[in-house]
């Protein structure tokens, strides 16, 4: 299994520009703005490290600048399927 640094990798960097260019929608609140990327699949409970199946756009430690949402951690290592139950879509879509 591929350690933490690897995320600081040549490898991981140029994954991380090809899906922001690609979209930088956040998967959990749908709101665009991105600068980070999380697992869809945990890594700590199997999901693959560098897999770009497995990686997605979401706000990173500044949050939201819409809906002021800390939305990576909000999700946490928890499965994607598992938070979005947790939320109505009141409360993380603020769109048009």
């Amino acid at each position: 299994m591929a350690g933490r640094a690897d995320l600081t990798s040549y490898a991981y960097r140029k994954l991380r520009a090809r899906i922001l260019a690609e979209s930088n929608v956040c998967l959990m609140c749908g709101h665009p703005g991105s600068q980070a990327l999380d697992h869809i699949h945990a890594v700590s409970r199997g999901g693959a490290e560098l897999d770009p199946d497995n990686l997605a756009p979401i706000h990173g430690v500044e949050g939201c600048p819409v809906c002021l949402r800390k939305c990576n951690n909000d999700k946490g290592n928890r499965p994607l399927s598992e938070v979005l139950r947790l939320v109505t879509s009141r409360d993380w879509y603020a769109g048009p």
